[in-house]
């Protein structure tokens, strides 16, 4: 179910709105699954839908004749136990997050985190640790965040 969840993505109309941000939220997708599906799946077939997802993207946004950036990202919403995915006008080191985030390019290692979260959205009480608060910005590196650029190639 996640797998097809995640290809429907191309079957949206991608709203790409610079002047208006707020409307691009339209954009969010989020996806759960339950243990057993977790289990079922593997982070490579996970990854190779979502790059298979981005590659049609990049093809609709060429079609559509969009001028500008577009990025589609990827992250795993720990707190939600969610995979979380978006697009929009931005590029990847202006995404639209109010925490601070990290790109990465190693989308596996997000896929993983989310099919081995085997409560989601939950934290188990025994494995409850204390939160670092970082002393500098080199210690605060954020969000993992997977970003694909949509920008039509020779634009």
């Amino acid at each position: 179910m996640l797998l097809k969840d995640i290809r429907a993505i191309v079957s949206e109309a991608v709203v790409l709105a610079p002047e208006d941000p707020a409307a691009e939220n339209a954009n969010t997708n989020w996806f759960g699954a339950p243990p057993h599906e977790r289990i079922s799946l593997s982070a490579d077939e996970v990854v190779a839908t979502f790059e298979e997802t981005a590659f049609v993207l990049r093809e609709q946004i060429a079609g559509a004749g969009h001028q500008g950036s577009a990025t589609f990202y990827v992250w795993h919403d720990a707190i939600a136990g969610q995979l979380r995915c978006s697009a929009g006008t931005c590029k990847a080191n202006d995404l639209p997050f109010d925490t601070p985030y990290q790109v990465t390019d190693d989308l596996r290692a997000i896929v993983v985190e989310f099919l081995e979260d085997r409560a989601p959205g939950s934290i188990v009480w025994g494995e409850l640790e204390p939160v670092p608060f970082p002393e500098g910005p080199e210690e605060a590196s954020g969000l993992a965040v997977w970003a694909f650029d949509l920008t039509p190639f020779g634009r």
